[in-house]
């Protein structure tokens, strides 16, 4: 039989791992938005498009709290999330307006 303490820190090292992979996980998607979102960039200063898109930045605020609720997490958190996500994507945006 193993001991309380012993057993507390095998299940801490599980979650540890899985909160290892999930943040790979995180990085990767994160890197591939990325890309996607530079294209979009380079798209927007070739046409001569504004780097910001207010009505496209709230329909996803609004999805994303929508998910943030059904995946049990909280909205205002995922809110701030995409909000600094959605910063950094239009300062990559302005940068390729020069």
């Amino acid at each position: 039989m193993t001991d309380p303490v012993t057993r507390a820190a095998e299940v801490l090292k599980e979650h540890r791992a899985s909160i290892d992979r999930l943040d790979a996980i995180l990085v990767y998607t994160l890197g591939e938005r990325f890309k996607h979102t530079k294209a979009v960039g380079k798209l927007k200063a070739t046409h001569d498009l504004p780097p910001s898109d207010p009505a496209r930045e709230a329909a996803q605020i609004e999805r994303l709290e929508d998910l943030a609720s059904q995946a049990d997490l909280d909205p205002e958190f995922a809110k701030k999330f995409l909000n600094f996500i959605i910063a950094e994507v239009i300062q990559h945006h302005k940068s390729h307006q020069s």
